[in-house]
Parts: structure tokens; sequence; C-alpha cells
């Protein structure tokens, strides 16, 4: 279930994602004139089409989402009818033929502000930015944070969760910023600011840079109480059941939650014997927690979360959101801030100052789209919106095959005031496919090797 469903949401986000890019080059193509044979989603066995009538285009789903295509009149590719020759695209204006380029990649940034708008409107609940324990030697320890500090913005901008906070000093890293200027509120409720610095080596990979950080949210000290049980558990067929309190594991007796976590990842695939708290009496309970390896280590799983009041979980959260109107120049920002950190991330893989670790292929896409749809359909917003911004970019490369190295060839015949040969664009086109290819390869090398460890 978990497969299909992870499968179900990335075709949809993938599918709404090229809809959108192979449209803006279709609506642009049409307005300039050009006469557009076939409107596809997908490549490959076509699996529905529509046209209304003979001369019009022929609309089409193919088999393969991974892509799609605009077909239009073209004497490049094929010849054409005299009564069509004013309609090909090679026929338009130079100004004509780079808008219907550049329109694909330019309709996935502008869907990605409205996506970035519209999960702003929406809003959502999160994790109030609190900092936990901070560990001696980290970033964090060496830039004066402590316990219970809450980060209120980053570079002056405000991060009102966890996820959004943690999001914007990674990224702001991740830009080339040696120095991060975090804005705190400590326990004694006295503001100020801090300066995060880091070092080169620090910006190279972002999980090396969260374990450098530090930043741990604050957790407080919970009872070890049964919250939700998954199906197919080891809690689930031992009995346990939700309010159960663990009063011991093999003898130890228990205060809170994380060190009966402990106690369970040391005991994989082996037996523990329990004494539990069930509507006031105690009773023995026999588990063998389930084997789950992590990472080079193999730890033990019951398929059970701790039960946190409801109190304490709304002390700990926060709702935020923005009114349609102060959406839109955030929405702006979101997009632009992204756009950049891409386009110098890239920049940094290509000179060997970033690890290409930061590639993802379509697994680990399509795991981050399951991921994010069981978060929430903010979430889900949030992550059609950053692929969309990394397709807009992406495609606005000047690598030829890509529609940034279409433009590169069209600025270069506005300079001359002639196209480029056939012969050399075949030629650079080539290169562009073997590049593409052999990153397809990578990121998938990448993919497979993530998902077997």
């Amino acid at each position: 279930m978990e497969t299909l469903h992870t499968l179900f949401f990335f075709i949809i986000a993938i599918g709404l994602l090229i809809s959108i890019h192979e449209f803006g080059h279709f609506w642009v193509a049409r307005r300039a004139g050009v006469k557009v044979l076939r409107f596809s989603v997908g490549f490959g066995k076509v699996l529905w089409s529509y046209r209304s009538k003979a001369d019009a285009t022929e609309y089409v789903l193919s088999a393969i989402p991974f892509g799609g295509y605009v077909k239009m009149v073209d004497e490049r590719e094929g010849e054409v009818s005299p009564e069509d020759l004013p309609f090909a695209f090679n026929r338009q204006t130079l100004r004509a033929r780079a808008a219907i380029v550049a329109a694909g990649p330019l309709s996935n940034l502008a869907l990605a502000v409205a996506l970035f708008w519209g999960a702003l409107v929406i809003g959502e609940t999160g994790i109030k930015p609190i900092l936990g324990a901070i560990e001696q030697g980290t970033l964090a320890a060496g830039a004066g944070f402590a316990e219970g500090d809450e980060i209120l913005s980053v570079n002056d901008k405000v991060t009102p969760t966890w996820t959004e906070a943690l999001s914007v000093i990674i990224a702001s890293a991740l830009d080339g910023k040696q120095e991060i200027n975090i804005g705190i509120k400590s326990l004694d409720d006295r503001q100020q600011v801090k300066i995060l610095k880091l070092a080169d080596s620090d910006t190279e990979n972002p999980e090396t840079l969260y374990k450098h950080l530090g930043f741990k949210p604050w957790s407080p000290k919970l009872k070890p109480v049964i919250g939700q049980i998954l199906p197919d558990s080891a809690a689930l067929a031992a009995g346990l059941k939700k309010g159960d309190l663990i009063v011991s594991a093999d003898g130890t007796a228990l205060q809170d939650w994380m060190q009966w976590v402990e106690a369970v990842k040391k005991h994989p695939g082996t037996v523990m014997q329990l004494i539990i708290e069930r509507d006031g009496v105690h009773l023995p309970i026999t588990i063998t927690p389930k084997s789950v390896q992590t990472g080079q280590q193999t730890e033990g799983k019951i398929g059970a979360s701790v039960y946190v009041p409801e109190d304490l979980m709304k002390s700990m959260t926060v709702e935020y959101s923005l009114s349609p109107l102060a959406a839109i120049p955030a929405a702006f920002e979101t997009t632009y801030y992204y756009s950049w950190t891409t386009l110098k991330m890239m920049g940094k893989m290509l000179v060997g100052k970033a690890s290409v670790e930061n590639l993802s292929g379509p697994i680990s896409i399509a795991q981050y789209a399951g991921q994010s749809a069981s978060m929430g359909l903010v979430h889900f917003i949030k992550f059609m919106g950053l692929v969309s911004v990394s397709l807009g970019v992406l495609n606005l490369l000047p690598v030829p095959v890509l529609d940034g190295g279409h433009l590169l060839f069209f600025a270069i015949e506005g300079v001359k005031g002639s196209p480029i040969s056939e012969k050399i664009q075949l030629m650079f086109q080539q290169i562009g496919i073997a590049l593409l290819i052999t990153l397809m390869a990578l990121a998938m090398f990448l993919d497979m090797q993530r998902l077997f460890q």
C-alpha cells in the first residue's frame, strides 16, 4: 500500500508539473501563430488521444509519465505542406521563437509562485523552533545557543516553525554565507541576535551540515506511555494498547520514553520481558522488537509512538498563515530564494565544492512525494513548488537539448545575424544528450545506493 501511495502522488506531481511546462510552450506557440500538431503529456505508447477536427491539435496522454512534448510544424523535422509554411516554427521571428522556448521553464517558475502562495494562504501547523540540549563542539555551541532558545528569524526572515527555521539556515549555508544571523528569544524572554559562523567544509553537504549545526528540537521528558500503534507491528503482536504505561523492561524501571526507546533499540529480534500498567493494574507482557537496518547498524523497533498530552502538544505547536495579499510578495520571494539556491548548488557541484550526493533521481523524488503527501496538503503543495522551481531552473541552463540551450543558440543568432548551422547544432545537441544521460545515470545510481542503505 505504501508503494502505491508513493507512486500515485509521484505521478500526480510530475504529471501536473510537466503539463504546466508543456502548456507554456503550447500557449505561446499558438499566440505566435505557430501550428501545433500534438500536445503530449508523457512519452511512449499512446493511452488516450483527442482531436476536435482533422486539422486541429491532437491532445495525447502517453504511458511513460516522465516527460512530455509539444510537436509543432517545423521544416527541420520533416516536409511541410505549402499552406502550412507560414505557421512553421522555424519561419517565425527570433523574438517569437525565443518566447515559445522560454515559456516552458517560466511557466514552471510561475506555477511555483502560485503553489507557494497557496501554501502560505492555507497555512500550516508546525512545531515551534525551540532548541533542545546543545552538544559541545557543534556550531550551535560555538555561537552561544542554549537549550530553550526559540528561533524567531534567520537573516531577517521570520521562521515560525522548526521546519522553516532549519530549511532557511541550511539553504543560507549552501548559498555560501559564512555568517548567518539568527534572532532568538531566550527562556527569560530576552530577544537577541546570535551569529552562526561557518567554514567552507560545512557547506558541502546538507546532511553533514545538519550534524555540524547541533540544532535539535526541544523534547520534553515524556512518560513511557504508548500512543499510536502501527498495524503489523511488534507492539500490536505483543498486545500493547494505547495508554499502556511501560513500568519496567527486563527488570529495569523506566523513567521516561527515551529510556524505553534506547532499550528497544538494543534488542533487535530479542525477547523483552515488560511490566505495564493498564487501568491501574500491573501486567506482564512479552515483546520481541523487529530488526531494522539503520545505516550500518541493526536496531530494534516496536512500531508505536509516545502519547503526548493534548495541552503539551498545543504549547509546542504554532499555526502560521498569511493573508492573500501579504502572501503575494512572500511567494515571489520564496520562489526567487529557492531558484537562486538551486542555481548556486548546481554551480558548486560543477566545480567540486559540493557533493554530487545532493542529486535526487526519480526514486528519491517519488519518496519525497509520498512522504510530503502523508504529512498533509500544505507539505505536498510546498514539495511540488520546490520541484517546479528545480524544473524551471534546470531547463533554463544553457545546455543543448534543454530549453536554455535553444535560447543560447537564439542569442548567438541575434548577435551574428544568422542561425547557427544545423551541423554545429547537432554536434552540440549530441554533447548535451551525453551530459544529460550521464547526469541521469548518476542520479539513478545515488537513488539505488540510498534505497539499499
